[in-house]
């Protein structure tokens, strides 16, 4: 179950963001400048542009020790799907995979 709402949060993770990513770069293309000018164009837009970026920050730690600790592969593709979308795929798509990994080795030790 717990993975079914994984899977449903990451199809939401990538969605939602790109509902409104899509627009701009189709009205403006990628315009590195005016992305970054209107992500902190008030407080309240920085105060969520900060927060992602730290929310990434500690993704990428998580996904390196956790994912190390499990022994899992192709962690990069969990930072890249962070950098492509946003935390709001990488960390729902990243749990996904680790309950497949438990899963897997508990059934390699019998459980």
């Amino acid at each position: 179950m717990v993975k079914v709402i994984y899977l449903l949060l990451c199809v939401l993770g990538f969605l939602l963001p790109y509902s409104q990513f899509v627009p701009f770069i189709l009205e403006h293309g990628l315009d590195i400048k005016l992305f970054f000018e209107q992500l902190f164009a008030n407080r309240i837009s920085g105060f969520f542009g900060m927060d992602v970026i730290v929310s990434s920050l500690v993704l990428w730690t998580f996904v390196f020790w956790e994912g190390t600790r499990l022994k899992m592969q192709n962690l990069w593709v969990y930072i890249a799907c962070n950098l492509l979308v946003g935390v709001s795929l990488g960390l729902p798509l990243f749990l996904l995979m680790r309950e497949r990994q438990l899963e897997q080795q508990a059934e390699t030790l019998g459980y």
